[in-house]
């Protein structure tokens, strides 16, 4: 499958405002549609029915047919788990495990700040890897790891294989990428069948489909893939009938910008959809998942990449081999999207413009930066940065600011 045009699209101006929606998951996309036709009297919005898992063709597994209510959350069996498990012994390990848990995703994945976790519970940091690490020993098998890479490690330690197959899987889940450099290894196709039996999404036997609804949808019909947006969950806005004057002229404006903006949702939606199977053609025939590059997804279709990122945050993927979360067909490296030197002139900038009188924090600094950007820096990178710039910390510029007034860094 090729995509024959490469197609540019540079978001107007009367759209920017509306990146929210591109980001939103369904649920939130509702949300926000109601919210406008609140403040909107021309909007009128019809909810249309939700595809569930029971009735997309081709699209059925053992695995997912058994989506239901669990009797017990994640949250509740993996605590259990903990408070007997020999393998968090003492009082201060379960109590960092517990706080683990509260920053796992609905996908079962780690998605805290270990260093926060270690000043919670007054401990070293390295203890809180440690522990985080023995959740390799907890079922799910996979949950807790901070990627699909790491996750996929996890499954691995817990086989009882030979050294030989181990070390050559454990090698090729390091370098997924590159996979084609293994084929004349001995031991690949053994390798192979291996890998293809882990999960994507650790805690997918926890989900619930009124509580996970895939966006794009892939048909497997004998080789042929087949590319679907979940629609029928998307909000139907018509703009009723009005008279004519200065305030629905405004209103007008406002809807018709709201549905451009739903357009322009599902269009970047599908020509993602598009990229990604393409390039991971072979994991939708049961091979391996290759992590991609926003980078080079963002220069393929003439985006800026924190575009792509907003749209594939909170989305996921339904396919015959299950859900998966639309970023974990991508790598989530710095310098895979954007680069140190962007976060340095990012953070000079912010620090340029902020109040003397209450200079920010390194923690303040890192949530604006990876709510503009779509990352997951944490405190001690920023620092690093900061640092690397020359600048002061947020104490010690209050001070410079109060003997010296505004300073440029």
């Amino acid at each position: 499958m090729k995509l024959k045009n490469k197609v540019s699209n540079k978001l107007s101006t009367k759209l920017i405002s509306f990146l929210p929606i591109l980001k939103a998951s369904l649920d939130e996309l509702n949300e926000k549609v109601k919210d406008e036709a609140l403040e909107n009297p021309l909007i009128e919005v019809e909810n249309k029915r939700v595809v569930s898992f029971t009735n997309l063709k081709n699209a059925i597994t053992d695995e997912i047919e058994t989506l239901t209510v669990s009797k017990n959350s994640l949250y509740e069996d993996l605590l259990n788990q903990i408070e007997v498990s020999r393998f968090f012994p003492t009082e201060k390990s379960k109590e960092v495990a517990r706080l683990i848990l509260e920053d796992l995703t609905p996908d079962g994945f780690f998605d805290g700040n270990e260093e926060e976790i270690a000043e919670m519970a007054n401990c070293d940091v390295e203890f809180v890897k440690k522990v985080r690490e023995r959740f390799k020993f907890l079922n799910p098998v996979g949950i807790g790891a901070k990627d699909l890479k790491e996750s996929f490690l996890f499954q691995l330690d817990a086989l009882d294989i030979d050294d030989e197959l181990y070390n050559l899987a454990k090698e090729i889940i390091d370098n997924l990428e590159n996979i084609d450099k293994y084929i004349n290894k001995p031991r690949f196709k053994e390798s192979m069948e291996i890998i293809k039996q882990f999960k994507f999404t650790p805690s997918l036997e926890y989900f619930d489909f009124e509580e996970i609804i895939p966006e794009v949808i892939v048909y497997n019909d004998n080789g042929n893939l087949e590319i679907k947006l979940n629609e029928e969950f998307y909000p139907k806005i018509t703009i009723k009938e009005y008279e004519t004057n200065d305030f629905t002229k405004q209103k007008l404006k406002e809807a018709r910008n709201l549905i451009d903006a739903l357009e322009m949702r599902k269009s970047t939606l599908k020509k993602i959809a598009l990229m990604i199977v393409e390039f991971q053609y072979e994991f939708f025939r049961g091979g391996v998942i290759k992590p991609m590059k926003i980078k080079d997804i963002a220069d393929e279709l003439e985006f800026a990449p924190s575009t792509i990122s907003r749209a594939i945050s909170n989305k996921y993927l339904l396919c015959d081999r299950g859900i998966i979360a639309l970023k974990n067909f991508f790598s989530t490296a710095l310098d895979d999207e954007i680069s140190s030197t962007q976060i340095k002139e990012e953070i000079r900038k912010i620090i340029n413009k902020e109040d003397i009188k209450k200079p920010l924090s390194d923690e303040k600094i890192v949530s604006i930066i990876n709510e503009k950007f779509n990352l997951k820096l944490v405190r001690r990178t920023i620092t690093k940065y900061r640092e690397a710039l020359g600048i002061p910390s947020s104490r010690e510029r209050k001070k410079l600011y109060q003997t010296a007034g505004k300073i440029s860094f």
